[in-house]
């Protein structure tokens, strides 16, 4: 993960859920701390979620609106597979095959499988919807927390830029 990456963790129902963003405007949430909700092997959790049709429908709906190097074909030989008995999907193999951006593996302290928090509240849904709910609620806190640090700053920046112009124009009467 690069230096510019802001984490933060959501709490829902005795849970955290870490959650990261480069870019400050799409944040990506662990699923597999989600899916530790429903069982100790999260990993097969995610494969069974991606391994249905609606699922994969979503995610290459997701995908084609936000994605401009989203192979289509490729996609489009999964939709015909998703739902057979025999049908695998994994994380990795998403994102190699149809050159995915909402789903991302981490290895390391802070590894695991991630998901765009549209991508993330879909699966939280498939999960639980009650949990689903929690993890919603304290995402909501969690930007509104967000949202009031930014404000605040704002504020801060703006009577700082008054002070500077006040002080410009006193120094400008002086000489």
């Amino acid at each position: 993960m690069a230096n510019n990456i802001k984490k933060d963790v959501i709490h829902a129902k005795g849970f955290d859920i870490g959650i990261y963003t480069t870019d400050y405007e799409n944040e990506f949430i662990s699923l597999t701390d989600i899916a530790k909700y429903k069982s100790n092997a999260p990993n097969d959790v995610i494969k069974n979620w991606m391994r249905g049709r609606e699922t994969l429908e979503f995610l290459g709906l997701w995908e084609s609106l936000h994605n401009l190097d989203f192979k289509p074909v490729e996609f489009d030989g999964f939709r015909s597979e998703a739902g057979l008995h025999a049908f695998t999907m994994s994380p990795t193999k998403w994102i190699e095959s149809v050159n995915a951006i909402g789903i991302v593996t981490k290895a390391g302290r802070y590894g695991g499988t991630y998901a765009h928090s549209d991508i993330a509240l879909e699966f939280a849904s498939w999960i639980s919807a009650e949990f689903k709910l929690y993890i919603m609620k304290d995402y909501q806190r969690l930007k509104k927390d967000e949202n009031s640090r930014l404000s605040l700053n704002w504020n801060l920046n703006r009577e700082i830029a008054k002070i500077i112009i006040v002080s410009t124009q006193m120094q400008s009467k002086i000489i």
